[in-house]
């Protein structure tokens, strides 16, 4: 990957870690023209997102302020992981998960 791919990538990257409507909207920014840089930040930042959300709801109904507080740090530690990669032009992936997104999110192109 050369440094002008991730220059031009990085915008669609970082807007993808802010919101779940931020990787929505770095998905669209990406569409064209493409960039493997930003799409493998936006498949982890939405990976990251949906696992969040699906887990809130989950402790929605099963509420422990114990559990609550684990999500939010485990959320927390893998975002600003992936966030800082995304800034210093980084492909690494965020730990535990990121391959499986890799994987799981190839409808992001």
């Amino acid at each position: 990957m050369t440094s002008t791919e991730i220059k031009e990538g990085k915008t669609s990257a970082i807007v993808g870690y802010l919101t779940m409507v931020g990787a929505l909207i770095a998905i669209t920014m990406n569409l064209e023209p493409r960039n493997s840089f930003a799409r493998f930040h936006i498949r982890q930042a939405f990976g990251l997102h949906l696992i969040f959300l699906g887990c809130a709801i989950f402790l929605s109904v099963w509420f422990s302020k114990y559990a609550w507080m684990a999500l939010y740090l485990f959320y927390f530690v893998m975002w600003i992981y992936g966030f800082i990669g995304a800034l210093t032009g980084k492909l690494n992936p965020v730990p535990i998960l990121g391959s499986y997104f890799q994987k799981w999110f190839t409808f992001i192109q």
